[in-house]
């Protein structure tokens, strides 16, 4: 492919000829969207836009009739002697109400030493309960909670015969964000020398190994930035959506710079010009980045279609920290190389160095001379691996971890664990949304109260109690605790209990009268009853779309096909290690991981669609080389060797970059966070190693010249395929670019 006529080649020789003006532009372009974003802020989704099904709408709802009221309580447990009802416990009951009746951001307060209040009262006799509600929407709320919880903290201090704590949902989610940055920091700071130390080793000098983390760190920088005015648009998930863009990001912008720069290095090696090495680069590893980019992209579009505000607010993230990626690869790196030069290679590190100017990995050298002795043997062995690996997936079961898989060394799950244990089911209740015209009306008094007497003599379900109206009296708000943890057995069979019978059976016989559940069990079980209707349509999605791609690209109907079936067995066996890990229990202890029962359950799609776009990362760059070297002349057999040989040394390294990263995450203090990082970590590793350097090679080495087997084209295909074929022999047999 003439070098003057591809979209990377075009954008690299423009970059290279205005260097310092790709260069400024760029950083101008991070440092303004940086600001920008900084500026304008993200824009969060709110519990009532991430629900799903019946308990989104009751969310909507309450959200709607109670827009300033984020439930909190404090637990006030007497130690020793204190009891409720003792002078001791009494004061410090009053000396708290007082300190919270002073603040103007909390109302509805209720004491447990109102008449009328017993179910604040724990069954023990040793606990009692104070609610109240903070002013403010969910991101104000975090804002206003302060205040109570230092209200909180001197009644603690003033009284040391009882214990006094606070939990609530402006509470707890202050708390975890704060928990959730501290790791995504440490994540940060750990993995940048890291990958500096692995792209050393890469490219045996230290400019060459800084050049692409500079381009990954600004392209993260970029995308952050953007994403602020972005989510003013598709709100964004607050503590997590940073984190997936530093993980996508940072791995995709390393790797493109390092198949791009590897490349250009390797042709200066060869005796080409610089100008000349750089041309070629931009022509072969350039056009690589981009279908790559391309790929992947369209892998992570397919989570717009999970049916769920999250999966969207993470496809839109991964979409524009791949774009920003690929933007940068193709435009400021080529005028970074053509500044820097042979100077790229200061700073070199005299073992490494020498090492990579001998070319060609000799243990990757002998593993695919004898894979490709032994295609079919390879190919069993390989794929038989794989599948036993996969095979414990077909058991796996999806969890919503709840409370149970937080950090709880943290004061604030402390305190939830002591309420729990008081007040089962009481931090964390179900809440019944019933609408009506007037929910004072007699007829709607009356349900509501029927409806608490079934559910409490269900003994499924427990006090605490509680009935708000909302101003308008067009709603009310029904707090029932569960049985259970929240998510487990116990509370889905509660849950279904609510639902299923004491709602039709009370307030659903009051004619119009509406009656909704929402909660952390309810949201759970809507949410898993969402992915699992919408799995078969992002795979569909995701599969159909890297499939056209592919064979636009490669103009063969069998590359693409193998493509995804090599590229679900990496996913599969994926899948069957969170397994054994996570369910089965095996090494989950030196992850210092709890038992949550299972795997996340919005694990396996998320898991899907990110490893599909990252393995297209390297099975399209080593796919470009093998087209490359066929188009040149060799047959299919040799130009997978000469390709996989070539390529060997970039790919390992890109992948040991992401295995690294993804691995930090796997030691972070939230058991989601440890998935993420385990399933990717293994994913990457088992795609880099088995699937590209065993089962690539023997199924396209069984395959021969099948593997570019094409039916009867459409006529624009067709002279596509021709003028890209022709362009691609004369480039690589010109002498210069």
């Amino acid at each position: 492919m003439s070098p003057r006529r591809n979209l990377a080649a075009r954008a690299g020789g423009w970059s290279a000829a205005h260097r310092r003006t790709a260069i400024l532009g760029w950083l101008a372009f991070v440092a303004i969207a940086y600001l920008v974003g900084s500026a304008v802020g993200q824009r969060n989704l709110t519990n009532a836009e991430m629900g799903n099904g019946q308990s989104g709408r009751a969310l909507r709802t309450y959200e709607a009739a109670f827009p300033n009221a984020e439930a909190e309580q404090v637990l006030i447990q007497g130690r020793g002697a204190a009891r409720p009802g003792t002078p001791a416990f009494e004061s410090a009951v009053r000396d708290l109400l007082a300190r919270l009746g002073s603040l103007r951001t909390v109302g509805e307060i209720r004491s447990p030493l109102t008449p009328g209040n017993a179910n604040l009262l724990s069954r023990d006799g040793r606990s009692a309960l104070v609610t109240f509600r903070i002013a403010g929407d969910q991101n104000q709320a975090q804002r206003n909670v302060d205040a109570a919880l230092a209200a909180t903290a001197a009644a603690a201090r003033a009284h040391p015969a009882v214990r006094i704590g606070e939990f609530g949902t402006a509470s707890s989610n202050k708390a975890l964000t704060q928990a959730f940055v501290k790791d995504f920091r440490k994540a940060e700071y750990t993995s940048l020398p890291v990958t500096l130390l692995i792209l050393l080793f890469a490219f045996g000098a230290l400019v060459a190994a800084g050049v692409p983390l500079l381009l990954g760190l600004t392209a993260v920088f970029g995308a952050l930035g953007l994403l602020g005015p972005l989510s003013h648009l598709i709100p964004v998930s607050e503590g997590q959506i940073d984190s997936v863009v530093l993980l996508i990001g940072l791995a995709v912008g390393v790797d493109y710079s390092m198949f791009y720069l590897r490349r250009k290095l390797e042709e200066r090696h060869r005796g080409s010009d610089g100008e000349t090495a750089l041309a070629r680069a931009a022509a072969t590893s350039g056009r690589a980045v981009l279908i790559s980019g391309l790929t992947v992209m369209t892998a992570m579009a397919g989570m717009f279609l999970a049916g769920n505000a999250v999966f969207s607010s993470f496809a839109m993230g991964t979409m524009l920290v791949v774009a920003v990626a690929i933007v940068g690869s193709v435009t400021v790196l080529p005028a970074v190389m053509a500044k820097l030069g042979d100077r790229l290679e200061t700073g070199r590190a005299p073992v490494i160095a020498r090492r990579r100017e001998r070319g060609q990995s000799r243990a990757w050298g002998f593993i695919v001379d004898h894979v490709l002795a032994r295609p079919l043997l390879s190919l069993l062995l390989g794929a038989g691996a794989l599948l036993a690996l996969a095979l414990p997936a077909v058991r796996m079961h999806t969890v919503d971890p709840g409370t149970v898989g937080l950090p709880h060394d943290l004061p604030i799950m402390r305190t939830y664990d002591s309420i729990q244990r008081a007040f089962p089911g009481g931090p964390l209740p179900a809440t019944v949304v019933v609408q009506a015209s007037d929910v004072t009306a007699p007829a709607v008094r009356g349900g509501i109260e029927r409806m608490a007497a079934v559910a409490l003599a269900s003994g499924q379900m427990s006090g605490p109690v509680s009935v708000s109206v909302s101003p308008d009296r067009s709603v009310a708000a029904v707090s029932i605790s569960l049985a259970g943890r929240g998510t487990d057995a116990r509370s889905n069979a509660a849950l279904q209990t609510l639902r299923g019978r004491v709602i039709p059976a009370t307030i659903g016989r009051v004619p119009r009268t509406s009656a909704y559940v929402f909660g952390l069990t309810a949201g759970s079980k809507d949410f898993n009853d969402t992915m699992k209707s919408h799995l078969p349509l992002v795979f569909t999605f995701v599969l159909g779309l890297a499939f056209l791609l592919l064979l636009v690209t490669f103009r063969s109907i069998v590359i693409p096909v193998t493509a995804i079936v090599l590229n679900l067995l990496s996913v599969g066996a994926a899948y069957g290690v969170l397994t054994l890990v996570f369910q089965d229990g095996y090494l989950r202890s030196l992850l210092g991981a709890g038992n949550i029962g299972g795997v996340i359950d919005w694990l396996p799609l998320f898991l899907f669609v990110i490893l599909f776009g990252l393995s297209m990362d390297y099975h399209v760059l080593i796919l470009s080389r093998i087209r490359e070297d066929h188009d040149r002349g060799l047959p299919t057999a040799e130009a997978v060797g000469h390709a996989l040989k070539a390529t060997a040394g970039v790919v390992t390294s890109a992948a040991i970059v992401m295995v690294a990263v993804f691995s930090i995450f796997a030691t972070l203090g939230e058991v989601a966070f440890k998935q993420v990082g385990v399933g990717l970590a293994v994913a990457v590793l088992i795609d880099a190693t088995v699937v590209r350097a065993v089962l690539l090679p023997s199924a396209m080495k069984l395959l021969g010249e099948r593997n570019w087997y094409m039916p009867a084209r459409p006529a624009w295909l067709r002279g596509r395929v021709g003028t890209a074929g022709r362009s691609a022999r004369r480039d690589v047999n010109a002498p210069s670019a």
